[in-house]
Parts: C-alpha cells; sequence; structure tokens
C-alpha cells in the first residue's frame, strides 16, 4: 500500500497529509486561487479546503449552516438537509492559536455532476475554522457520493 504524503496548500502556507491515492485536481482541470482540491479515482470522493472571506454577519453553529447553503447553492443542489451541527474542540486543532470558533456540520445534497442530468444525493462534512484576525474562514468539505466506502478511502 502506498504511504500517506504530506501535500502542500495554497502554495506551502500549510500542508495536509493525504492518504495514498489522492489525486490533486489541479492536475486534471483549473481550480480556482482560493481552493485546493483532492479526489480519490475509484470512490469518487473528493476534498476541499477553500480560503472564504470571513462571514462575520453570522456566528456559531449558523456559520456553518451558511456555508453548507452556500455551498450547495454553488453546486445547484436541488435540495439540501443538515443533519447535524457539533462545535470542534479548539484544543485539539493545528490552528488553535488564531482559530477563534470551529465547527464541524454533516448534511446531504442533491446535486448532479458537470454534464449529467440525474442528481445523487451526496453526503457532505464540512469543518468550518474561523479566522477573523486574517478576515477568514477556512472551509473543508469531505464530499462522499454514494456507494462510497467512507471517509477512510479519500
Amino acid at each position: 500500500m502506498e504511504p500517506t504524503r504530506n501535500f502542500p496548500l495554497f502554495g506551502g502556507a500549510f500542508s495536509a497529509i493525504l492518504p495514498p491515492g489522492a489525486i490533486d485536481v489541479s492536475d486534471l482541470r483549473l481550480v480556482p486561487d482560493n481552493q485546493e482540491v483532492f479526489c480519490h479515482p475509484v470512490t469518487d470522493q473528493s476534498l476541499i479546503v477553500e480560503l472564504l472571506e470571513l462571514q462575520a454577519h453570522v456566528r456559531g453553529e449558523a456559520a456553518a449552516q451558511y456555508h453548507f447553503e452556500d455551498v450547495g447553492g454553488v453546486q445547484g443542489a436541488r435540495a439540501m438537509h443538515v443533519l447535524s451541527v457539533q462545535p470542534l474542540c479548539l484544543e485539539n486543532l493545528s490552528l488553535r492559536g488564531c482559530c477563534q470558533d470551529a465547527w464541524f456540520l454533516s448534511g446531504k445534497q442533491q446535486v448532479a455532476k458537470e454534464n449529467q442530468q440525474v442528481a445523487k444525493d451526496v453526503t457532505l462534512h464540512q469543518a468550518l475554522l474561523r479566522l477573523p484576525q486574517y478576515q477568514t474562514d477556512l472551509l473543508l468539505t469531505f464530499n462522499q457520493p454514494p456507494r462510497s466506502l467512507g471517509p477512510e478511502n479519500l
């Protein structure tokens, strides 16, 4: 089995350890400068790391829901349903020194892939880390399409 790999993100500003098989989507297509996108070729799972403008008008759990709905809007989701929202313990985060609060959201969105008509229920797991001193919301989104094996296979 191929070992995990340390991927530099955003020009080396920080990095992420990703499991074997993870493909950098920027090697396949254009990815916006504020995103890093990785996918798994077999499971069709993806991980998106986004640096977004801080949405100071929403706080706490509502901020996590705001970003979930925003992602759904961008994806053209036909339906969205939040399953759970929970705070993350800041002491367990690498960015704890600059993270004001953090949230974990699980939900489902009904979306169609590019160039496809049929929408499928995709489970999303999102972590939102709020970095107000940088005017940034750091959003990590794990997309788990139907019949994926689970996050351990990304």
